[in-house]
């Protein structure tokens, strides 16, 4: 059967260790006559020469041949620890034989009235946010220079007090926008969480009643008969079932209505959808 994830990734999108670091070269790491290898600091002398002895002559490695070179920066092979053999696996019935239908959530949702509806007013909602934004950022440019060409004509502390009031309203309207998109975001997952779960059930029912066992997004089916899509009777399962959504007010918080236990989306996934999940009224 089609998984649950994988009709949450599609009609989203239609609604809408450990790290290795590489261990520096031994001869980087050599020092004197030790032919490149690296020496433990107990190893390493005690002190530096004083200041007014001389430093004694660097003594290069020996050159070595090409095997050599590779044989000593061939990292060492660690041992392995022991692994439990695993036991046998009992046999077991096998599978039946599968039954295999396609389907494309993409186009479900395309012709889901419900998933129109809440395009439909999300959509207005997000052209609204749109033009606010723009509405105020035009105030607040116009604000600024209305400053700049009163500046000659103010003194030092009523310029820090007017640009410190239009640092206000911007990081006010900022934070405003930020939260009305959020509202947006959050009631298309309202809306959104109403299909999906509707969606699944509809496609279980559809491929029980073909007698299908295994159902693939068609996205990603290279070859199929047309006999075996079940897009066009889920699509018109789905629009006879639930034909609109609830989607939550435009003045209306979805994470404060879920709290307070009235939103019509919270009851559990296996109930039957509630009479409430009506069309807001905008």
């Amino acid at each position: 059967m089609l998984r649950k994830s994988g009709i949450r990734l599609l009609a989203a999108t239609a609604l809408l260790g450990w790290g290795y670091q590489a261990v520096p070269n031994a001869h980087a790491q050599g020092s004197g006559g030790n032919s490149g290898w690296f020496v433990p600091k107990a190893a390493q002398p005690a002190a530096h020469p004083a200041a007014h002895e001389a430093p004694p002559p660097v003594q290069l490695p020996a050159p070595q041949s090409d095997s050599e070179e590779a044989q000593s920066q061939t990292p060492p092979i660690l041992p392995q620890p022991p692994v439990p053999k695993a036991p046998e696996v009992p046999k077991s019935a096998p599978p039946p034989a599968p039954v295999i239908g396609v389907i494309s959530v993409p186009d479900v949702m395309r012709m889901s009235s419900a998933a129109q509806q809440a395009e439909r007013v999300l959509g207005a909602r997000r052209d609204d946010l749109a033009r606010d934004a723009q509405k105020e950022q035009a105030g607040w440019r116009d604000e600024q220079q209305k400053l700049q060409g009163q500046a000659k004509t103010m003194s030092s502390d009523q310029i820090q007090s007017s640009e410190r009031k239009l640092q206000e309203r911007v990081l006010a309207a900022q934070k405003n926008f930020r939260n009305r998109n959020r509202v947006i975001q959050e009631a298309a997952q309202v809306a959104l969480g109403q299909i999906e779960r509707e969606l699944v059930q509809i496609i279980r029912q559809v491929a029980a009643s073909r007698g299908m066992n295994l159902v693939l997004h068609r996205e990603q089916v290279a070859l199929s008969q047309e006999s075996l899509d079940i897009t066009q009777q889920v699509a018109t399962q789905l629009n006879g079932v639930l034909p609109t959504v609830f989607i939550p007010a435009a003045d209306v918080d979805p994470e404060v209505l879920a709290k307070s236990g009235t939103m019509p989306t919270t009851a559990d996934a296996d109930r039957p959808a509630p009479a409430a999940a009506a069309p807001a009224k905008h």
